[in-house]
């Protein structure tokens, strides 16, 4: 090979060399430049990923009215340990029988007593009645008198000897019993798991109903005559604005008695939990058009719903209304054209 020729080979190589590092570094200047373009979008997503987690939903003001989305205070409480008894809705045609009983037989001991008395001011003067008269009356009035006493007792079997009504026959509370627009529970209570007074409430829900269905709340409580197929201490209770079917079998909870036991916590209504993915949640609203989803513990139920200490703090703004829509918008994404 001549020295031109080898001149210029030396020449092609190193054009080809020079080619091929002018094409090494415009096929990676494209994706750097890529990359550059798609960081502050990557940012972005990350801050809305950060700002709105995976049990977070975000809605307009819109949505959230279109929903029917209400909130509820979280309250602060003292928890104690419940005990368990069962109930059983009592029938309106008894109350209403009992109730008929006592006021027939208090208008006959009324008129008996009037004609006696009746008698006894016209006992020596000219229109006054015979002797037989008299202690035909006077008999009357004790027969009466002891059909009064009857006719309360077998009331008080139905109704508890010291029900809120007591000497008021004519309470509203009473003639919404007999007839069947409020409802009247015997509860018992197995023996020793309740005592002390009468709780001033009871939480009540049916027996085969889940446990974060929203139970009903019955008041005032008094005392009852004892079960005796089940031993125990018992009570009646009124239960309003109920669809409880009359001879019905429920399942109640009352506070036991405080003591060093009691935590301080959070009350979650029954209306705010929802139930996904075998677990029990609600919805806290962080701020305005965030709702985050957050596990709840149901294991310590109370009246009105249920007890957390971790969850849900004093004060937090609670979903009680339109929950379960909102957990569909937040599982569904798709009927958020909907």
């Amino acid at each position: 090979m001549t020295s031109m020729q080898i001149r210029f080979a030396r020449q092609m190589a190193v054009s080809l060399t020079l080619s091929l590092t002018l094409l090494c570094a415009c096929g990676k200047s494209k994706p750097e430049a890529d990359d550059a373009k798609a960081a502050p979008d990557e940012k972005a997503a990350a801050a809305d990923k950060e700002d709105a987690g995976s049990q977070d939903v975000k809605l307009t003001p819109e949505e959230v009215e279109k929903l029917g989305i209400a909130t509820t205070a979280a309250a602060a409480v003292r928890y104690v340990p419940s005990r368990q008894g069962f109930a059983v809705v009592q029938g309106h045609d008894a109350i209403a029988q009992a109730v008929a009983d006592v006021a027939t037989a208090r208008a006959e001991e009324r008129q008996s007593q009037a004609a006696l008395a009746r008698i006894a001011r016209l006992a020596g003067t000219a229109g006054a009645a015979s002797t037989e008269a008299h202690e035909s009356a006077a008999r009357q009035a004790a027969v009466d008198a002891a059909a009064l006493r009857l006719a309360e007792a077998k009331a008080s079997v139905v109704l508890g000897l010291k029900p809120p009504w007591a000497g008021h026959d004519d309470d509203p509370v009473l003639a919404d019993l007999a007839a069947g627009r409020s409802k009247l529970l015997r509860v018992t209570f197995p023996l020793g798991a309740l005592n002390g007074p009468a709780p001033a409430g009871l939480g009540v829900s049916r027996l085969d109903a889940p446990p974060a269905t929203e139970r009903w709340t019955a008041h005032p409580v008094w005392d009852a005559p004892a079960d005796m197929n089940m031993p125990g201490r018992s009570f009646f209770a009124l239960l309003r604005r109920t669809d409880a079917g009359e001879g019905e079998r429920l399942l109640v909870l009352a506070a036991g008695e405080g003591s060093a036991a009691a935590e301080s916590g959070t009350l979650v209504p029954a209306s705010a939990v929802v139930l996904s993915e075998g677990k029990y949640w609600c919805y806290v609203v962080r701020r305005p058009g965030l709702f985050t989803r957050v596990p709840l513990d149901i294991s310590r139920p109370m009246a009105e719903g249920y007890f957390t200490k971790d969850a849900v703090r004093p004060g937090d703004a609670i979903v009680t209304s339109a929950a379960g829509l909102l957990l569909a918008r937040q599982t569904n994404p798709a009927s958020e054209a909907e």
